[in-house]
């Protein structure tokens, strides 16, 4: 049998797991006393120990056995949460993820660094766990409190177990001896009390000496859970009626117990046999008195009325479990059915079974495109509506493929909690970390790649953009500062910000700082923005001291060069003391886009159709004006323009006619001069391959219906080049006697 398939589910459910735990403990650590998180890491720990031990992996087994005792004694109120106890859990957690990772790279043994790391890591949890006594202390009641209600499952009074027998008539002609019974139990712990009733002894005269007419009730404590007592009376099961009531301790152990039981039991009675609260026999005891109560109400039942009994109802009325657990049960066997119910509307898909689903609709929507062309120069009416209505339904086909490959960025923010909590203990800072907009949706594989240099920006955000706290309470400031992630659609894009209300960025010095390695001039005019720009440069570092986490100017560079990778931006604004953000924009996927084609002498070129804000047709004299000049006054707003004519040094004679593209990024205008508007397209991106990748004003390429090749425009850059090109002088003049376009 292949193993494979199940292999790679335990590989993908542990790295759930282990990121839940992760976050579960960071909870932890803000709240001690939170039983859900507490609940959250020991279900992660118990579900991963269950399927290790399916695959053999003894060691993980080990590990979390470990791990497991540790979480039970916290549970039980035997150890307490804080600082050390957190890290220390957290550190497991790392060392866990590697020894999966050990197995399911077949490596051999972990290395002498990581054995090591283990063995001290083990010791630790066994440092714990020594310091716990083995059993809770248990205290005597006194004698003039009542031991236990009536037979039928009354709660004790005492915290210690309590055991009724009624012993059947038939017991001794059977051979067997009620005394051995309770001598035999004793061995297991300490008897109490034990009450003998004579309820049902009869008359003397009516007596039979063969036959056993004894009851007990018998108060036991000792280390043993309820099925090692109800293993100790296996061979007169038959033949007696036994309840076993638990501590008053215990129910509370079986409620936690059952909160944290994995999700693979969907019944109330499976579910109270694996807390340890029933036991197999009672099980199958109360389930043929639910048949038989079943039985004899068969027919019974009116219209809307259920009169079959449950089995939860069974199982106290007759004394094998309290109430509570069979309430905790039942919330179990409530949460279990609906997140089942959750799970079935979910399939799992290879990532690369998507990819090639998307790469064929791309292929879907070039044939679209050339079929449509093909219609159109027939002139067939019929034909083109057909067309037009195949078209609809790709572009549906196209949304719904590409809606497969978004998921939330909020498990990508999620990770940094850990991030930020560990530098900032390494720091010495106080740190907040606040999420917004973890539900925006993302190209799976856009994640992916920008989850580097998020991690880029957050340490750098954490070690020089934060103050200690001393320092931020001489400025006035709360001791913990803020450090934020947020994400957002805006215009056809994403937008992902990290920001941070610290010390902020110091243009002077990195304009000195750019000045001295020749990266700008002592007379040039540059904005704010420009500078920060300096510091995304290879090797720029502003930084007095090199840490363990920054300073040597090999981070910032490499956001800027993976984020452009991606046809994205970086933007960055900061005041001076009281914080920087920095912003990333990127496309909402990398695969297929709705595009506006535009034509440039006999070249055609494609602009995100949601950048385009408006199109608008030049005059003969319009034209004439506008030729040497670089702005138009368009409803009283300075536009800049940019000539693609110019930009891309097309050598085809002009056209008769001149289009002005209004498009908008990053809350700045700018008019792009075209000579034709050919309307929307399905625009299927192509990479521009190696020897064109760095082709300034180009994101990539994509093919017409016509076959031929169209280039793909990057907005974001022309805007910025129109908006900061080098003859600000000339804006100023222009600006002053404009060119009116209305």
């Amino acid at each position: 049998m292949d193993i494979q398939p199940a292999l790679q589910t335990f590989i993908a459910e542990s790295s759930e797991l282990l990121r839940d735990m992760e976050e579960a403990l960071l909870q932890l650590e803000k709240i001690p006393e939170d039983p859900d998180a507490l609940n959250a890491v020991f279900r992660a720990v118990h579900t991963i120990k269950g399927s290790s031990g399916v695959f053999g992996f003894d060691d993980i087994v080990a590990f979390t056995h470990l791990k497991e005792s540790v979480l039970a004694e916290v549970r039980a109120d035997e150890i307490s949460v804080d600082a050390d106890l957190t890290a220390l859990l957290l550190a497991c957690k790392d060392h866990l993820a590697l020894l999966i990772d050990c197995q399911t790279e077949g490596r051999a043994e972990l290395d002498e660094t990581e054995r090591e790391t283990g063995l001290t890591l083990a010791a630790e949890l066994e440092a714990y766990l020594k310091f716990t006594a083995p059993f809770p202390e248990i205290v005597t009641p006194a004698p003039q409190e009542p031991v236990v209600e009536s037979m039928g499952g009354g709660v004790v009074s005492s915290d210690a177990w309590h055991i009724s027998l009624r012993f059947g008539k038939d017991i001794l002609r059977n051979g067997m001896d009620p005394l051995s019974f309770i001598h035999f139990l004793g061995t297991l712990g300490e008897i109490l009390s034990v009450v003998t009733l004579f309820d049902t002894m009869p008359d003397a005269d009516e007596m039979n000496p063969e036959s056993c007419y004894l009851g007990m009730e018998i108060n036991f404590r000792g280390p043993v859970n309820k099925a090692d007592i109800d293993k100790v009376f296996e061979f007169v099961r038959d033949d007696c009626i036994i309840h076993i009531l638990p501590p008053r301790s215990k129910v509370l152990d079986y409620i936690q117990l059952i909160n944290i039981l994995p999700e693979d039991k969907s019944r109330i009675g499976e579910i109270l046999v694996h807390s340890g609260a029933l036991t197999q026999n009672e099980l199958e005891e109360g389930l043929c008195l639910q048949q038989s109560r079943g039985l004899q109400l068969d027919g019974k039942a009116t219209d809307g009325e259920q009169l079959a009994p449950k089995l939860g109802e069974i199982l106290v009325e007759h004394g094998m479990v309290h109430n509570e657990v069979v309430e905790a049960a039942l919330s179990k066997q409530n949460l279990i059915k609906e997140r089942k119910a959750l799970e079935s509307s979910f399939v799992r898909v290879r990532a690369d079974k998507l990819d090639e689903l998307i790469t064929l609709v791309g292929e879907l929507v070039i044939a679209g495109a050339s079929t449509q062309l093909l219609a159109q120069r027939t002139g067939n009416s019929e034909l083109i509506e057909s067309t037009l209505g195949v078209e609809a339904l790709v572009g549906q086909i196209r949304d719904g493929a590409l809606k497969l490959r978004m998921v939330p960025i909020g498990e990508t923010f999620n990770r940094f909690n850990r991030v930020v909590r560990d530098l900032g203990q390494e720091l010495d800072k106080q740190i907040e970390l606040v999420l917004i907009g973890a539900e925006t949706e993302l190209d799976k594989s856009m994640i992916e790649k920008i989850s580097d240099p998020l991690m880029h920006m957050v340490r750098n955000a954490v070690d020089h953009g934060i103050e200690l706290p001393v320092v931020r309470q001489q400025n006035g400031k709360p001791e913990t500062g803020k450090l934020y992630l947020n994400a957002y659609h805006d215009s056809g894009s994403i937008v992902i910000e990290v920001g941070d209300d610290g010390v902020g960025l110091d243009s002077r010095k990195i304009l000195a700082l750019a000045i001295k390695r020749g990266l700008a001039t002592a007379d040039q005019q540059l904005s704010d923005q420009e500078i920060f720009k300096f510091i995304m440069e290879p090797g720029f570092s502003t930084a007095e001291r090199v840490t363990n986490v920054s300073g040597r100017g090999m981070g910032m560079d490499v956001v800027k060069r993976n984020v452009e990778a991606l046809r994205g931006s970086v933007t960055i604004d900061s005041v001076a003391g009281k914080g920087t953000t920095m912003a990333i924009r990127l496309p909402l996927t990398l695969a297929i886009i709705d595009g506006f084609l535009v034509g440039v002498g006999k070249a055609a070129y494609v602009l995100p159709l949601d950048t385009v804000v408006e199109c608008m047709e030049l005059s003969a004299e319009d034209r004439a004006v506008i030729r040497n000049r670089s702005f138009i006054n368009l409803r009283d707003e300075v536009l800049p323009l940019l000539r693609l004519r110019d930009v891309f040094e097309t050598s085809d004679e002009a056209g008769r006619r001149e289009n002005i593209v209004i498009v908008k990024c990053d809350g700045q205008q700018a008019g792009l001069v075209v000579d034709s508007l050919l309307g929307e397209f399905q625009t299927v991106i192509k990479p521009l391959g190696m020897l064109f990748e760095k082709l300034a004003g180009v994101s990539g390429s994509t093919i017409l219906g016509s076959g031929e090749v169209a280039l793909i425009l990057d907005v974001p850059m022309l805007v910025q080049k129109a908006v900061t090109r080098e003859t600000q002088q000339d804006f100023r003049q222009q600006a002053n006697n404009p060119v009116t376009v209305r």
